[in-house]
């Protein structure tokens, strides 16, 4: 093969600049199957064992085994979308209902099959904002208390665009809509709100930020994860015109690390929606089929045409989104999210109590997690929860004198412990 395209090594076939690529030894000692394992085995003894109340992104649930036993059959075990509709069938099914399943919970025409995780969606939604829109708007507004992870990877996606990114402030926890009216202008292209909140509140005032937003002539996206939305009024009825958000909370625990991005939108939007969409039609036998349609990646359309350059999918992760989601039920999903609400509810009472600690820190309805203030206790936050780790708890650490801390079923069980673990340390 070489001989034919007329190069003399593999090496050749990389256009690698000097001064970035290594010509050395990487000094790799070679070991047995049986060393390594036992190496990595007493690494991962030097891990704390602690009990997590993180959340912030990654929100931890129980996965019914259902799940497990379905998504681990060999015909379902690949990350990448199926492409062949003559032997993937049963796939591109799962993803239309993964689809259907999220245009029900958003009441919008049109969802794809998954983006990377709920930051790239936000960005897509972004980049989709600047395609449609016939005026000149350039200025993408998002909340000032946007997760680091999120707002990063949105000053990513529109680095090389005309886009900026500008940011609206919140009063006590949600939206400030007296300062977003006065941010709203002709140059605003898209208005970005979310609930839950990062801080866990849940967002009442998200039909004013979409009247905001029309009357700008701008797009509303709306960001949320896909238990919220068993509970919250359809996104669509308070005029979201995209739906961003994560949806790996069902069908994945949170120390896998992976995500799933939802994106749905108007129907008006339908060719410029990024990444896979799957379709049903017929076939010629007059039999319902699945397939990818519409595809406007530029692994199928000339480059300058392409919606988005995103290449692989959460299309595993996206199944076991669709098993969870169906295992649960509408009734189901809807109990998991009231349960969410109440669960914080309780347990911010709980953690109220301790002297000197006041939860939560807005006065809002939260939903999984909420923020707690230690500004009155005699130690500051990082000393919190160090002694809070050597009691065996993790929790985020946000502010000099401020915690944040998720419960859900998982880690329910332990809460009595953190509370009386919380009270030592801040006494």
């Amino acid at each position: 093969m070489l001989d034919e395209i007329g190069v003399d090594s593999e090496t050749a076939l990389f256009d690698i600049p000097d001064e970035v690529a290594f010509d050395g030894d990487l000094g790799i000692e070679q070991r047995s199957e049986r060393e390594i394992v036992t190496e990595l085995q007493e690494t991962f003894a030097d891990n704390d064992d602690l009990v997590e109340f993180l959340g912030r992104g990654h929100y931890s649930h129980y996965v019914p085994s259902l799940v497990d036993n379905l998504s681990l059959r060999s015909e379902f075990l690949t990350s990448y979308t199926q492409y062949q509709p003559e032997i993937t069938q049963g796939f591109l099914q799962a993803l239309f209902e993964y689809q259907s399943i999220l245009t029900e919970l958003t009441g919008l025409s049109v969802a794809n099959a998954s983006m990377y995780d709920a930051a790239t969606a936000l960005g897509e939604a972004a980049l989709l904002a600047e395609r449609v829109r016939a005026a000149s708007g350039t200025t993408v507004l998002v909340p000032e208390q946007l997760r680091d992870g999120k707002r990063g990877t949105l000053d990513n996606y529109v680095d090389g665009s005309d886009l900026t990114v500008e940011t609206y402030p919140y009063a006590d926890g949600t939206v400030d809509t007296d300062a977003l009216a006065d941010a709203v202008d002709d140059d605003t292209l898209l208005v970005y709100a979310e609930t839950p909140t990062a801080t866990g509140a849940i967002e009442p005032a998200l039909e004013t930020v979409g009247d905001l937003a029309d009357d700008a002539d701008a797009l509303f996206t709306y960001g949320s994860d896909i238990v919220a939305l068993g509970l919250l009024e359809e996104p669509a009825a308070v005029g979201a015109d995209v739906v961003v958000g994560e949806g790996a909370s069902l069908g994945l625990p949170a120390a896998d690390g992976m995500g799933t991005g939802l994106f749905a939108c108007r129907e008006d939007f339908l060719r410029q929606v990024p990444g896979r969409l799957v379709g049903a039609g017929e076939d010629e036998s007059g039999r319902r089929a699945f397939t990818l349609t519409l595809q406007t990646r530029e692994q199928h359309i000339r480059k300058e045409r392409a919606t988005s350059n995103i290449c692989t999918n959460q299309a595993w992760v996206a199944l076991r989104t669709a098993m969870h989601a169906a295992t649960l039920g509408a009734d189901g999903l809807a109990g998991l999210a009231e349960e969410s609400v109440r669960r914080a509810s309780d347990f911010a009472a709980r953690i109220d109590d301790v002297d000197g600690v006041t939860a939560p820190v807005h006065d809002r309805h939260h939903f999984r997690e909420f923020q707690v203030s230690v500004a009155d206790a005699p130690s500051d936050a990082e000393t919190t929860a160090a002694g809070l780790r050597e009691h065996g708890y993790a929790v985020h650490v946000v502010g000099d004198h401020r915690l944040q801390v998720c419960v859900t079923e998982t880690n329910e069980h332990a809460t009595d412990g953190l509370v009386a673990a919380l009270r030592e340390v801040t006494a």
